[in-house]
């Protein structure tokens, strides 16, 4: 008799221009599970603030994040594995994720400032370039974190979709 592994939710994670949705729809793609685009639970507040320049804070994250996790807490209660998209950049944050189930993991994609920037300044976005310092102040890395990888963001897409995937192998 074989025992089906517990369900899991993986959150690609890191500051805005970091590749989050490319990375975790191609990674949700390639393992056949659903995939939620985190900037799609903002609350309109949330992205109108972004949109004129103002960095959110805790109290604006709040409600975002709480919506995050009850998408995280139901794909988890159905028994279904499934990628989000969340910047997740403090460990109070992933904290918060974490407490909508036991299958929780973070994939943080970590890119250079300069490369940021660049990326931001190339798209379409509410999020505009002059807010990645406030993001960046507010990252806390999740280093040493056992349910966290951390993949160099440089990396060509299906290196770091491999990475991945072996790590999430690795945690059955």
């Amino acid at each position: 008799m074989t025992t089906r592994r517990a369900a899991r939710v993986v959150v690609t994670m890191g500051v805005s221009g970091a590749g989050k949705s490319w990375f975790g729809a191609a990674l949700a793609r390639s393992l056949d599970w659903p995939f939620q685009e985190g900037d799609d639970l903002h609350p309109p507040a949330n992205i109108a603030k972004m949109e004129a320049g103002i960095p959110l804070d805790d109290a604006d994250r709040a409600p975002w994040l709480a919506q995050v996790g009850e998408w995280i807490a139901a794909t988890l209660a159905a028994g279904r594995d499934g990628v989000v998209s969340c910047s997740a950049l403090k460990h109070a944050y992933r904290d918060r994720l974490r407490a909508a189930g036991a299958g929780v993991r973070f994939v943080y994609l970590r890119v250079p400032e300069v490369e940021l920037r660049r990326r931001m300044e190339r798209r379409e976005h509410f999020m505009p370039p002059a807010l990645l310092r406030s993001q960046l102040d507010t990252l806390e890395e999740p280093l040493g974190e056992p349910d966290a990888l951390v993949v160099d963001g440089l990396l060509p897409l299906d290196v770091g979709i491999a990475a991945a995937k072996r790590w999430l192998g690795a945690l059955d």
